[in-house]
């Protein structure tokens, strides 16, 4: 399939660079609204603003107009869960971007290349052994990381790793570990740890806290800092091999330097949330439709709209019912259906099969 080539062409393009400014303003201070709002939803309603107040005071002193049970569900529940959801959100889209534009395909995301599946084993294998919320993290993470090796080792040929061996090699690596994923729920205890497992698996920011934020905003800030510093070779990728040496680019070692930090971002974000599906292959869809395919804007235009995707997302989660909805069931709901609609636009508009 021929994927629309990043740095060449604005096809789909619906801001132009004079509307640019107007853009990124516009997306910012929608994202810091939302992330104000969202601070007070949930089943324990907290108004805007009281919410704002609370914020402000830690700037400049107020007289207090808030309860001590509203400071306390601001500060310690909601606040470290957005920004959670906010970084997530970010880091996935970005990565599903970069890697759409390295691979030249519009249906690649993180778990195509079997980190999820990775990470989610070891989530569940630490939720069967112990209740510690540190070996959940460490255990996912570690498995993240093993299963893009896996992935690395399989599709090595030859001292080269073709592209579609290293995408057949994911979904090969992806089986195998959702295999051992319901190997684990098979001889999980039904009255204890297979519901938690299996609403851990459906995603949810519940458990985030501050420790987790700053884990996430580390990682997941580092290696997208890297991915965005790659931004003018993806663009060269993008145009394939042969050209992008042609240019000086060193493809293969481009792209595994970009595979490590998607690694990184999914496993990191899988191990926090669970696994939240769809954001890295829709996200990146309607971010090209507005900005264009250059990565030098697709990249933060993804991450922009990503947090703010997940972040509204995780306010219906909480707010829609008495009891939280799982995350991968709200974002499988909207995400396929959109992913549909666009896969369809795009096709009309030239894309081709090679």
């Amino acid at each position: 399939m021929a994927f629309l080539s990043a740095g060449v062409g604005h096809r789909g393009k619906i801001i132009s660079l004079r509307e640019g400014a107007a853009f990124w303003l516009l997306l910012t201070t929608l994202l810091v609204l939302t992330l104000v709002f969202s601070f007070g939803v949930g089943r324990f309603f907290v108004p805007f603003d009281k919410v704002l107040t609370i914020l402000i005071s830690h700037i400049c002193p107020l007289e207090q107009s808030w309860s001590d049970v509203e400071y306390r569900v601001v500060e310690l529940i909601r606040m470290p869960r957005v920004f959670t959801a906010a970084i997530v959100g970010a880091g996935l889209a970005l990565a599903g971007a970069a890697l759409q534009g390295t691979f030249r395909n519009p249906l690649v995301e993180p778990q195509n290349i079997g980190v999820s599946s990775g990470a989610a084993f070891g989530g569940v294998l630490a939720i069967l052994l112990s209740d510690s919320n540190q070996l959940l993290i460490g255990s996912a993470f570690l498995f993240g990381l093993l299963a893009m090796v896996i992935v690395y080792l399989i599709s090595r040929m030859n001292g080269r790793t073709p592209i579609l061996m290293l995408v057949l090699s994911g979904v090969v690596t992806s089986a195998f570990f959702l295999a051992l994923v319901s190997l684990i729920k098979y001889i999980a205890d039904p009255d204890d740890k297979l519901p938690a497992i299996v609403y851990w698996l459906m995603g949810s920011f519940a458990r985030a806290g501050y420790d987790d934020m700053w884990l996430l905003l580390g990682v997941v800030g580092l290696s997208s800092s890297v991915i965005y510093l790659l931004r003018f070779r993806i663009n060269l990728l993008s145009l394939g091999d042969e050209e992008a040496q042609a240019l000086g680019v060193r493809a293969e070692r481009t792209r595994w330097l970009i595979l490590v930090c998607v690694t990184l971002i999914t496993a990191t974000s899988v191990a926090v949330a669970g696994v939240v599906g769809w954001v890295g292959l829709v996200v990146p869809h309607i971010a090209r439709m507005i900005v264009g395919p250059d990565n030098r804007v697709l990249l933060p235009a993804s991450a922009l709209i990503g947090s703010l995707y997940l972040v509204i997302i995780d306010d219906v989660a909480r707010a829609a019912t008495a009891s939280e909805i799982p995350l991968g069931v709200i974002t499988a709901i909207i995400g396929a259906p959109v992913f549909a609609v666009l896969l369809r636009r795009n096709q009309a508009r030239g894309w081709k099969n090679d």
